[in-house]
């Protein structure tokens, strides 16, 4: 049986502009969606796959760039916030590779994003 990875964690803040330097990392035929502000960095949703770009160290020089391909994704769940003392959604997707969980402020639309979710997966 293979081990499964830690599981991973990220927090959205908000949907941002997608940034112009993901072109970059982009396949042919490949189009970025959506992109969501991360606590340093940026998460970037394409028709083919997640891409999070996470700064690292102090001056956040290091980037580590983690790739989901959509056909790794095994089953997601999504969770609301609650009214009182509970300002995060939640989202987590198990994969082939791991358990990923998201964290997503409070002002990001839960719906729209599984939405989204199931558009990308789904299709």
């Amino acid at each position: 049986m293979v081990e499964m990875l830690a599981t991973l964690s990220w927090t959205f803040i908000e949907e941002c502009p997608i940034q112009k330097d993901v072109d970059d990392l982009l396949i042919i035929g490949e189009e970025a969606i959506a992109a969501y502000k991360t606590i340093r960095d940026s998460a970037t949703f394409t028709n083919k796959r997640l891409i999070i770009r996470d700064a690292q160290g102090l001056t956040g020089k290091k980037i580590e760039i983690y790739s989901l391909p959509y056909s790794s994704i095994t089953m997601w769940s999504t969770e609301n916030s609650g009214k009182l003392l509970d300002f995060n959604s939640e989202v987590e997707l198990w994969t082939k590779a791991g358990h990923f969980k998201i964290n997503l402020k409070k002002g990001i639309d839960i719906r729209k994003f599984d939405k989204l979710i199931a558009s990308v997966i789904l299709t």
